[in-house]
């Protein structure tokens, strides 16, 4: 598991440089800040309304912070890596920095597991030197394995049919997909992109 390393000083981030993007440590794990706005009362303090992701479980909240506030930044590395196999304890990753191996348990890696070759690139997602999540490529190219048969004579080009690629993973394609054709997939939604030419 992940060790809560509360000793590592890092530097502190004043509420009036907060941004979107940042990485910075709440409750002593680390966030990446989605949204900030600047909201100025009639009266009193100025403050920061953010957006917060957990980096670790992925959760979103809402958190308000006055002008005076700060927060400390999180040591976050980001590495290019592979997706090397699956084990028993999750999906294991090869660091391409170092060429060290990783795993990452499946709740960490989420759906986007089911669209990936071993061997697809992926960042990694490094905290004071753990893997703590990491980021699939944004489109994969996959080979149908199986397409339902296409209805005849429609042409509609908004219909859709189920078919199953090299991975598994089952996506909704266009009638005129047939197995064998290589596909575009977005990663995060799953949903099929293009046909690839051969």
């Amino acid at each position: 598991r992940l060790i809560n390393t509360k000793h590592l000083t890092m530097a502190t981030i004043n509420a009036g440089d907060f941004k979107k993007g940042l990485k910075v440590l709440v409750n002593g794990f680390p966030h990446e800040m989605l949204e900030c706005q600047f909201v100025k009362p009639g009266k009193g303090q100025a403050l920061y309304r953010t957006r917060l992701k957990h980096l670790i479980t992925g959760k979103l909240f809402d958190d308000t912070y006055r002008s005076g506030d700060s927060l400390e930044a999180a040591d976050i590395r980001k590495s290019p890596g592979t997706y090397s196999y699956r084990d028993t304890d999750g999906y294991v990753f090869l660091d391409s920095t170092t060429f060290e191996s990783f795993t990452l348990s499946a709740d960490i890696c989420g759906d986007y597991m089911k669209f990936l070759m071993e061997g697809a690139i992926v960042d990694l997602l490094f905290w004071n030197e753990q893997l703590i999540s990491m980021s699939p490529p944004q489109q994969v190219e996959l080979l149908v394995t199986y397409a339902e048969p296409g209805a005849r004579g429609n042409t509609a080009t908004n219909v859709t049919k189920g078919a199953t690629v090299e991975t598994g993973a089952e996506v909704q394609v266009p009638v005129f997909i047939e197995q064998g054709n290589k596909i575009r997939v977005n990663v995060e939604t799953g949903e099929y992109v293009s046909r690839v030419s051969s």
